[in-house]
């Protein structure tokens, strides 16, 4: 068959073999999965921070600080952070994938979207696990007796 001829419609297609793991599959399968589970996550923080105790009035530092002392929503929010940017890394590499023609280009963008998910995610999930809201208060500070308190 030339380069000028079509197949007929019925003829068995042979596809080329393919040895390795398909990371563009796993990547659509990730989506989904992570999607879903975002939505539990994310409905259930919202939950949280706005239906229960005094609502959106209650969200402040000491409430945030709370938050965070407490290991199942540092675990919970750390879950939400790595899925998050996980997920709108691989959108937006599939993007790149899509619409840029050139291949260092290409390259250059996927690279810079994974550096900077890989960068947001070890700052978020230190922030997250190593927050302490006495540091730096002084004795003019509202937090200055609940820090002694902890102390």
């Amino acid at each position: 068959m030339t380069a000028d001829t079509l197949a007929a419609p019925r003829s068995p297609y042979a596809r080329p073999k393919r040895r390795g793991i398909n990371l563009e599959k796993w990547g659509w399968v990730y989506m989904r999965v992570s999607g879903a589970i975002l939505v539990v996550l994310i409905f259930g923080h919202l939950f949280a921070n706005l239906m229960v105790g005094d609502g959106i009035h209650g969200i402040d530092f000491g409430f945030v600080a709370g938050k965070l002392a407490n290991p199942l929503w540092q675990w919970w929010d750390v879950a939400m952070l790595w899925l998050a940017l996980i997920h709108g890394g691989n959108g937006m590499r599939t993007i790149v994938n899509d619409y840029v023609a050139h291949p260092t280009a290409r390259r250059v963008l996927v690279w810079a979207i994974g550096l900077s998910a890989a960068f947001l995610i070890i700052l978020g999930t230190l922030v997250v696990f190593t927050f302490d809201p006495c540091i730096g208060v002084t004795e003019s500070s509202t937090l200055w007796e609940s820090c002694q308190a902890a102390a």
